[in-house]
């Protein structure tokens, strides 16, 4: 019984080994860390007075808050028309399906959905807060 326990002592410890070495071999890339922030409205062709509202107002924001870093590139907005062939690829990227603002940077995204369009037609002042939070925090 004796040796039994010793055996699988040993055997516990062997495999505990060799899973550790087989993680230090492990390589790991580098990816590079960007500083782009990309801010995304997801649409349809067919909209309503509100959806164009958020449209606006959240290009208007960003423009106003970031202006150098619209202009070297580093921050964007892009309004994406879900009806259109070409922004499948990057509506499935982002899991959109439907009308929605995205803020999004290095892979993290923040979802401004419910706050464009509660803010964008009656106080496009608070979208435009809530939008600079989105970025800073990000």
């Amino acid at each position: 019984m004796k040796q039994l326990m010793t055996l699988s002592f040993a055997l516990i410890m062997l495999m505990g080994s060799l899973s550790c070495g087989a993680q230090t071999k492990k390589t790991v890339k580098a990816t590079a860390v960007s500083s782009k922030v990309e801010v995304y409205y997801f649409h349809f062709t067919r909209r309503c007075h509100t959806c164009e509202t958020v449209e606006s107002e959240s290009k208007k924001a960003v423009s106003a808050l970031y202006p150098d870093q619209v202009k070297k590139g580093t921050t964007t907005f892009q309004a994406i028309n879900l009806d259109e062939e070409s922004s499948k690829k990057i509506a499935e990227r982002l899991k959109v399906s439907g009308q929605s603002l995205l803020v999004v940077k290095n892979g993290k995204q923040k979802d401004l959905t419910d706050k464009a369009f509660m803010y964008a037609t009656t106080t496009p002042e608070k979208l435009q807060a809530e939008i600079k939070k989105a970025i800073d925090t990000l």
